[in-house]
């Protein structure tokens, strides 16, 4: 994205970079933070300092100072060439810096090592929010969008479910099928529960071991109640043979479900997930291949 003022500056660095990328254009640092906290930001900021309302200090500010916007890179693009205006962009957090007249060559390769940087960034962040085995969302992940989706429902008042989730006596398929097939397993009910899912808020992540959690936003009990069924069903459809469980003759999964914003509203997120773990030690010790609705049973096995 490039945000300056006046269009000829503009139109003078969109001349040298459409040829390898996508190009946004922003005139103030207003409508520069609006896209950049929109749902398309970009990977990288071209900023001039000196621009009215809003100048490319306070813009940069802002932009490092938004959780969800810090970690796009930032290049100051200015007339201001003092060792000291320079200082003061970087000690703001930007990548770096190039003053005007910028020679072509100089800013094509400034904005490729950032880019390429920045690519190599967002790749990192996604291995480590995704499991390795199951190539689903791990607990960091889930961790994180189970605090950004409950400080959403408190605010909205909007219900947040929960279900808490175990694959049923999944160590004595791991024993006697040997831990090969115990990954094969874990993978294939990882993928069936995620399709299973058709919101893209939902979220399906593996918290540990054979236990998963599916995180529900906007989802009152019905709605959660539905899920977990879908949930229940992507697990017995795959019809996977396990001789020794005494739930079923196929590997089936036990839930427990909960949801803040219901009749009885859960005070934090800590409580809701207490609730919805409670509700799954309950479907276990009911003889599993079913979902518990927190103090409710509200599956039968078939």
């Amino acid at each position: 994205m490039i945000v300056d003022d006046q269009p000829t500056n503009i139109h003078a660095l969109a001349s040298l970079l459409k040829a390898d990328y996508r190009i946004l254009t922003a005139t103030s640092g207003n409508k520069a933070l609006a896209l950049a906290q929109g749902d398309a930001p970009p990977d990288l900021i071209l900023l001039d300092i000196v621009m009215p309302d809003m100048g490319g200090y306070d813009t940069c500010r802002q932009l490092k100072d938004d959780e969800a916007t810090r970690s796009i890179p930032v290049i100051f693009v200015s007339a201001l060439d003092h060792v000291d205006d320079e200082e003061r962009g970087l000690n703001l957090g930007a990548a770096d810096y190039i003053s005007k007249p910028f020679s072509p060559a100089i800013v094509r390769a400034r904005v490729r090592n950032q880019v390429a940087l920045k690519l190599k960034t967002d790749m990192l962040e996604k291995i480590s929010l995704q499991d390795g085995l199951t190539e689903i969302p791990n607990r960091r992940s889930f961790d994180q969008k189970f605090a950004e989706e409950w400080g959403r429902a408190r605010r909205d008042g909007q219900p947040l479910s929960l279900l808490m989730i175990d694959i049923d006596q999944f160590k004595p398929y791991n024993d006697h099928c040997g831990h090969g097939a115990g990954d094969d397993c874990l993978k294939r009910v990882a993928q069936a529960m995620t399709g299973a899912l058709s919101r893209t808020p939902d979220l399906l992540a593996r918290y540990g071991g054979e236990e998963f959690v599916a995180l529900l936003p906007g989802t009152d009990e019905t709605g959660c109640r539905h899920v977990a069924k879908n949930l229940l069903e992507a697990a017995r459809s795959l019809n996977i043979p396990h001789a020794h469980s005494d739930a079923a003759p196929h590997v089936t999964i036990s839930i427990g479900g909960a949801t803040h914003g219901g009749q009885t509203a859960k005070p934090d997120p800590e409580t809701l997930k207490k609730a919805a773990d409670d509700a799954l030690y309950r479907a276990k010790q009911a003889g599993r291949n079913r979902y518990q609705w927190e103090c409710e049973d509200l599956s039968p096995i078939d």
